[in-house]
């Protein structure tokens, strides 16, 4: 039927823009795949990492590795590398899920000796002062990816683990099915109580309706003290 509709002229023209504007979206098959998918398709990592929101958050982090004197960053979650741009780390090591997205980022800082792009299943054990995670966490919608995304955040460094995002249990407000608010201090406190929160920096831009302007993250900085 859409062959012979194509067929007509003027019906064909508008037909077909009707039948592509009535298709089913394509199915929700998990976080990973919604993220490899967007990025292959052309898709940035979002609002959040543009504009305001992303001078903010360079603001905050970069802030914190100079008056900490981090000497190397380990990301989970690099994106499109747009946020990166605005950073300013000794040292940076940047992961995700997406192939696109890593290849984005190598050619992007192809420059830079300072920088280097993994994908998750190429993590090797490497290790950090800092780890980050930035607009990650309440895009992780299935619960053993999570947890294994948690593990590995804490894990991985040896001192500090900056966190922005939101912080209580539900659903997203518009029903995405790419986000799921979590309460992940919870399971800071049960799975990696060794570790404490040092600082909680509210967002300057807090979400009124509009993620183009505002978000409903928070910065959440944690420190490692020994058990005892």
């Amino acid at each position: 039927m859409k062959q012979i509709i194509k067929g007509m002229p003027l019906i064909g023209t508008v037909a077909t823009q009707l039948w592509r504007g009535i298709r089913p979206p394509r199915p929700f098959l998990g976080s990973t795949d919604y993220w490899v998918s967007r990025y292959k398709a052309g898709g940035t990592s979002g609002d959040g990492s543009r504009n305001r929101l992303a001078e903010f958050k360079a603001e905050v982090v970069n802030g914190f590795v100079l008056s900490n004197r981090v000497e190397a960053v380990i990301e989970y979650g690099s994106g499109d590398g747009y946020q990166l741009g605005l950073a300013n780390y000794p040292f940076y090591l940047g992961f995700d899920v997406s192939p696109k997205a890593v290849e984005r980022c190598r050619k992007m800082f192809s420059g830079d000796a300072t920088k280097r792009f993994k994908l998750v299943s190429e993590y090797a054990g490497e290790t950090a002062p800092l780890t980050l995670s930035l607009n990650v966490i309440f895009h992780l919608v299935e619960d053993h990816v999570f947890d294994a995304y948690m593990q590995r955040l804490f894990d991985s460094s040896t001192r500090f683990v900056v966190i922005y995002s939101s912080n209580h249990d539900g659903e997203a407000e518009d029903a995405a099915r790419h986000v799921r608010h979590r309460m992940f201090s919870r399971w800071i406190d049960e799975h990696r109580p060794q570790w404490r929160l040092l600082a909680h920096v509210p967002n300057r831009y807090p979400y009124a309706g509009d993620t183009r302007t505002g978000s409903f993250c928070d910065f959440y900085i944690y420190g490692c003290q020994a058990p005892g």
